[in-house]
């Protein structure tokens, strides 16, 4: 029976944080060789070792400032084909409105950064109070994609947008061309990991629908269809863990896991307790993009814990990997990866919390790319507390695995 093979398990410390974390802590990370960049709320550190040694890189400082300077979220993904890295950062409104900026370097100086800043109002000049927030990225054989939601000044959701930058402009830094798409119907669109030439992406419609729309390199066109799963809830979201203490206060059922391999596209999101399900759990749907018909529901549940805030993504042979949380019952907050076997899912434990959050605040976001070069094996993002429950607590984790035996 195949097993997960932790290869490099690595927890980050103070020196390579600046302390610049919090348990709303949203890490992404991708490699290249020897050469690790990881982000968080609110920080991005850099190894040049194959993480035998961190270099902090503030958000706030290492790029000039936007808007209303740097935010929080962020996301840094690695694209092997074009030897190119790309860092989206979010930045505060300023006048009702912000920015996400853009950065891209070579893969063999990934400190030689160009970028290109995305506001609403270059959008449409309308848009005076319309500012954007938690984004997700994906790369297809030839673009970069990007989704963000919008609010305005009150907080109130307006509309999703998604959008379509071509990686050949990025990697020769010229002209940055772009397109992009809205709507008002259905927001935090997720991405599917594993794009070759079309991008697939999902939210929930309402009830027990998905939306799920494509996008095809070569189109201008956006196309969707539904489909109807099984029974599932979105709340209560509640698995407190020793001593009672809670950890799932900020969760809910958007979709944080996407992926596709061949014409099947999964998806994964965190969903209530149901009958024979006591916590809250992963609810997984696989979708044949061809047929347009629902293929399987391959949930990741558990007894005693809780199973939250999943990412995924396949590797070269198509076999998915997962990186998400599990926690309540006996056990604080863990940091899990694991990659589905033959209809199984197979799973380990990275680390676990020593302690429960302050308030139950946990999330919102993981992410899990393929290891560059080994595209056999994935690389994770992921966190603990350790030692304590406040902010210099948070202990990033930056792992590598594979399938072991």
């Amino acid at each position: 029976m195949a097993q997960v093979r932790l290869i490099k398990n690595i927890g980050l410390d103070d020196n390579a944080t600046g302390i610049q974390t919090g348990t709303i802590h949203e890490p992404t990370v991708a490699t290249s060789h020897d050469n690790i960049f990881i982000t968080g709320n609110w920080f991005a550190s850099r190894s040049t070792d194959n993480g035998a040694g961190w270099s902090l890189v503030d958000p706030f400082t290492a790029l000039p400032s936007a808007a209303g300077g740097f935010c929080c979220d962020q996301i840094v993904l690695y694209d092997p084909t074009r030897d190119l890295w790309i860092w989206i950062l979010q930045y505060s409104a300023k006048a009702g409105s912000n920015v996400f900026r853009v950065a891209y370097a070579p893969g063999d100086d990934p400190t030689a950064w160009n970028w290109q800043d995305f506001s609403p109002l270059d959008l449409d000049p309308s848009w005076t109070d319309m500012w954007f927030d938690y984004p997700d990225a994906a790369v297809s054989s030839n673009h970069l994609y990007i989704t963000f939601n919008a609010f305005n000044a009150a907080g109130r959701w307006q509309r999703a947008f998604v959008f379509k930058l071509p990686l050949d402009a990025l990697k020769s830094r010229t002209a940055l061309t772009y397109q992009w798409w809205t709507t008002t119907q259905n927001g935090s669109l997720r991405l599917t990991q594993g794009a070759a030439d079309s991008m697939f992406f999902a939210s929930h419609k309402g009830g027990r629908s998905l939306r799920i729309h494509g996008w095809p390199d070569g189109s201008n066109t956006v196309g969707s269809f539904d489909v109807q799963v099984s029974s599932w809830t979105r709340d209560p979201f509640s698995a407190p863990g020793p001593g009672g203490v809670e950890w799932l206060t900020r969760t809910d059922s958007r979709i944080t896991g996407g992926w596709v391999s061949g014409t099947r596209a999964g998806f994964l999101w965190t969903a209530g307790p149901r009958s024979g399900r006591p916590m809250p759990y992963v609810k997984a749907a696989v979708v044949d993009v061809t047929t347009q018909a629902l293929v399987e529901e391959p949930d990741i549940w558990s007894q005693e814990s809780a199973y939250a805030q999943p990412a995924a993504c396949p590797n070269a042979q198509g076999i998915v990997g997962v990186t998400l949380f599990l926690g309540g019952g006996p056990r604080h907050p863990s940091h899990v990866v694991g990659f589905r076997d033959g209809g199984e899912w197979r799973l380990a434990v990275t680390s676990t919390s020593t302690h429960g959050p302050l308030g139950g605040k946990w999330g919102d976001y993981l992410t899990c790319h393929r290891h560059d070069p080994e595209s056999s094996e994935w690389v994770a993002s992921g966190y603990t507390l350790q030692g304590g429950f406040d902010r210099r607590n948070v202990e990033p984790r930056y792992v590598h695995f594979g399938i072991g035996s």
